[in-house]
């Protein structure tokens, strides 16, 4: 008699699970759809600041950055995407500064996870909307973020 309940009571609650789970289905079927008409809609299209597309280094109009090539962001960095290429200079007192040579970005084994941006004491990289980044071959996907001629900002 112990397993005739038993069985029924199993039948039951998968008919139960079986009922919630169609409730579900049917309040995603009937709700109001939100498909984006992309790429029709592409001047209008709408993205979320919170976004994480491209990393990028912002230069002011005078081509100034703020990136000192600390190398924060290259060991925060949990897969190598960021790679610091710098020069040693010595200044006319006998002080050594890092100047930024080439600042390389590879935007196809980034993970977006935020942590080169949140490291980075100086705010000198962010991320942007961009997410169009679509190419046939990987060496398109290292970028170059300081710009040509950029120099560190004066303070």
């Amino acid at each position: 008699m112990n397993s005739f309940f038993k069985y029924f009571h199993s039948l039951f609650s998968g008919i139960l699970t079986l009922l919630i789970g169609m409730k579900t289905s049917m309040k995603v079927f009937l709700r109001k759809k939100v498909t984006e008409k992309y790429p029709e809609n592409r001047d209008t299209l709408k993205i979320s600041d919170r976004f994480r597309g491209t990393l990028v280094m912002p230069h002011d109009t005078e081509n100034h950055h703020k990136c000192v090539a600390c190398g924060i962001c290259q060991i925060s960095c949990p897969n190598g995407s960021i790679v610091v290429h710098f020069d040693t200079v010595v200044s006319e007192d006998g002080k050594k500064s890092k100047v930024l040579t080439n600042y390389e970005y590879d935007l196809g084994n980034c993970m977006y996870c935020q942590l080169c941006v949140n490291t980075c004491p100086h705010d000198a990289i962010c991320f942007d909307n961009s997410f169009e980044h679509a190419v046939f071959s990987r060496e398109k996907l290292i970028k170059k973020l300081n710009r040509e001629g950029s120099t560190l900002v004066k303070k």
